[in-house]
């Protein structure tokens, strides 16, 4: 029976499901596991991944399904909570279903977001494990980050305390003479903390290291993440891990990770958090949890491993992308795609009668301040003007080759009139649609969502690629521009123009991936901008370099790599219950 989701907070209902939740030596019987290729963790487990792609490398993949969105409000539009009621639906029907999503960052999870694990009787669980570092990835991708940066700070500090003669005497090592206004890596750490975006290090005296201005992301934004998310095997990570360009020389050669001998000892820290955890929704459908790339510099996706399991093991996988199809599966379909090798079958885009308002006109939506009235009473109106954006995401994923399932995920103010519009328009456009209300009802409310994505999966779906691999970067922008945003061109100011060539010419970047860097709250690169904006041009002002994960990052609009954390967080209502000590208030 699902839980009554009107009057139970999500905490709340985590905790009731995690009772009856599978035990460890149970997940290994239900997926046909063997023993050592399941790592019990607590309540959860790690999942050896080589052991089981080894054993089942002669299985048929399952039925790939990717979960996508409309250009959200700042609240989200319950692409997650959309991924664990598919499930939930699939499972409902009798089929053989799991998922991979990404893990939640502390920061979004202690400010205004939440924690990225659904919602309603569409929730993953355990939820507080989910939310409080789960098997330690992330901090395992801070210690491997942060590393790199000791490595380079020492190594400033002691080029600049010794001769070449003593430095080669006392440390062999050659001197590297790093530009300290060209250090490209920063800091990371888990939190949203505006005040640390730009610093000075190194006060003191010569022994405190070497002054200069450093920076601080949020732990997400790591290119060790984007690595994890892409990478096929532990060997892939640690040749990449070499190639992490960390600063600048004062000739302007890069000064990468494997230059500073740390790859090695960063990998070491990566070695148990290649493998995915393993999980489950609120009915007990098993869902990895792998990566979490931040979708606005990195591909926003959960781990191409995390897919390959999942496949071998499921005969539906269902995974899910960042943010809308114009950032998420924009990068799915010409990034993660074309990495994996995986084609999917399935493309569900995720649409609210709320976030069809916004674009149709409706006021601003601020996450932590109460919804006006236009987005919680009928206006049949505002739906039919905001049509529009959802169109153009349909037409996005089109441009695939996939012919997408609309999931109108249901809130209980949305009127059977407003649902009409929707589904009217999105079937005239050439998709599916179904209603679903898996975040009151679990599965049972998922089964029209579910008929929709089994029989979407049955076609066969003409993949293709946006561009091919020998087109060049501000080609592919261009490209990316007009037909995934709906711009008319694109600006480049002189300094990312001649970057922009220098990396064109230059055939070691021909392989890289064009990572766009675009602000996920409009299909402009201007936030405000709503609905489906005309007669526009894309500025780019920069273009970021991946080595590690060979990503070309064109950066658009005023993307940071380091949130802040709002006036009103999610910290001040979370606490533990000093009798049970289970954790409370987490959403």
């Amino acid at each position: 029976m699902p839980y009554d989701a009107t009057n139970m907070k999500d905490w709340e209902i985590g905790q009731a499901a995690e009772v009856n939740m599978p035990a460890p030596e149970e997940w290994r019987t239900r997926l046909g596991l063997q023993k050592d290729e399941l790592i019990p963790y607590g309540k959860i487990c790690r999942l050896d991944f080589m052991r089981i792609l080894e054993r089942l490398k002669d299985r048929p993949d399952g039925k790939y399904v990717e979960v996508t969105a409309i250009t959200p409000t700042p609240l989200g539009e319950g692409k997650t909570t959309t991924t664990m009621g598919l499930m939930e639906g699939l499972g409902k029907r009798g089929k053989n279903v799991g998922g991979a999503i990404r893990q939640p960052s502390g920061g979004p999870t202690m400010n205004i977001k939440g924690t990225a694990a659904g919602g309603g009787n569409a929730l993953l669980i355990p939820m507080t494990e989910f939310s409080m570092g789960l098997t330690g990835d992330i901090n395992n991708i801070m210690n491997a980050h942060n590393l790199a940066m000791v490595a380079l700070t020492a190594r400033m500090q002691h080029e600049r305390n010794y001769t070449d003669e003593q430095l080669q005497r006392l440390t062999r090592m050659r001197r590297l003479d790093v530009d300290p206004t060209r250090v490209e890596m920063g800091w990371i750490i888990d939190f949203c903390a505006q005040s640390m975006r730009n610093i000075v290090i190194g006060l003191g005296g010569r022994m405190d290291g070497y002054t200069m201005q450093s920076k601080f992301g949020i732990a997400v934004s790591s290119e060790v993440m984007a690595m994890l998310s892409i990478v096929r095997d532990l060997a892939d990570l640690r040749a990449r891990m070499d190639h992490i360009t960390v600063a600048f020389d004062k000739r302007g050669k890069p000064v990468t990770t494997g230059d500073l001998e740390v790859g090695g000892a960063m990998t070491a820290f990566m070695v148990e958090s290649i493998n995915p955890t393993l999980m489950c929704t609120a009915e007990y459908q098993p869902c990895m949890v792998h990566a979490g790339p931040f979708a606005n510099i990195a591909v926003g996706q959960s781990s191409i491993i995390g897919d390959r399991v999942g496949l071998k093991l499921f005969d539906y996988h269902v995974t899910e992308s960042g943010f809308g199809a114009d950032i998420g599966f924009e990068k799915f379909w010409n990034v993660k795609s074309r990495l994996s090798g995986l084609k999917p079958n399935v493309s569900v885009v995720v649409a609210t009668i709320r976030a069809l308002k916004m674009h149709g006109g409706g006021p601003r939506v601020v996450a932590g301040l109460p919804l006006p009235d236009e987005y919680t009473k009928p206006n049949p109106g505002l739906v039919e003007k905001g049509l529009g954006n959802l169109l153009h995401h349909i037409n996005t994923v089109k441009a695939s080759g996939i012919r997408p399932v609309v999931c109108i995920n249901s809130f209980h103010t949305d009127t059977k009139e407003e649902v009409a519009i929707v589904r009217k328009a999105a079937e005239a456009a050439g998709a599916r649609c179904a209603l679903s209300e898996h975040w009151l009802k679990g599965g049972d409310g998922a089964l029209e969502l579910a008929d929709a994505v089994m029989d979407a999966s049955k076609e066969n779906a003409d993949f293709q690629f946006l561009y091919p691999m020998d087109t060049k970067l501000r080609d592919r922008v261009k490209k990316i521009a007009q037909v995934v945003y709906g711009a008319d061109d694109v600006s480049w100011t002189s300094e990312a123009d001649e970057k922009a060539k220098a990396l064109e010419a230059d055939p070691k970047y021909n392989d890289y991936a064009t990572m766009m860097v675009k602000t996920h709250l409009s299909l402009t690169h201007d936030p405000a901008r709503k609905g489906v904006p005309k007669g526009w041009t894309l500025p780019v002002r920069d273009v970021l370099i991946y080595s590690g994960a060979k990503f070309l990052c064109p950066m658009t609009g005023a993307i940071s790599l380091m949130p802040g954390t709002s006036s009103d967080p999610a910290f001040r209502r979370i606490d533990v219950d000093v009798k049970t000590g289970k954790v409370q208030g987490l959403f």
